[in-house]
C-alpha cells in the first residue's frame, strides 16, 4: 500500500507543477538569441518596444511590427520586407521565463513546423 500512496504524492505534486511564465517583463528590452546555421554559430540581437522590434543579424538590420496575442504571444512582420518570403508574418510563444533569459517556439504563421530558442537579456 505504501507505493501506491507513494507514486499517488509523487503524481499529484508533479502534475500541479506549471513552469514559471513571467512574459509581461521580456515583452520590452535588449535580448540576443544564439543558433547554428550551416555549423556557423549565429547571434541576432533584437530591441524589442511596445509595438515595435528592431534586428541585427549578420550586420544588417530589420525592422518588424509587434502584434501581442496575449502576454506570451506576438506576431512579428517585417515593416519593409525585401523578398516575397519575408512578407509571412512569425508567431512566437514564450513558453518559460527565468531572470534574464526565456524559452519560446516559432514557426511561419499558416504552418506548422515549429523551431524552438532561447533569449537572453542582455540590457541590464
Amino acid at each position: 500500500m505504501k507505493p501506491f500512496i507513494l507514486l499517488l504524492s509523487v503524481i499529484l505534486f508533479t502534475s500541479c507543477y506549471e513552469p514559471q511564465s513571467d512574459c509581461k517583463s521580456f515583452q520590452e528590452g535588449i535580448f540576443q538569441f544564439e543558433t547554428l546555421i550551416e555549423g556557423e554559430l549565429v547571434k541576432t540581437r533584437f530591441d524589442r518596444r511596445k509595438d515595435i522590434e528592431i534586428e541585427t543579424f549578420r550586420g544588417k538590420i530589420d525592422t518588424a511590427s509587434i502584434r501581442w496575442v496575449n502576454d506570451c504571444e506576438y506576431v512579428l512582420r517585417l515593416v519593409n520586407p525585401k523578398k516575397m518570403a519575408d512578407e509571412k508574418p512569425m508567431h512566437f510563444k514564450i513558453l518559460t521565463t527565468d531572470k534574464n533569459s526565456y524559452t519560446f517556439e516559432y514557426n511561419i504563421v499558416g504552418e506548422n513546423e515549429k523551431q524552438k530558442g532561447r533569449a537572453f537579456r542582455v540590457d541590464n
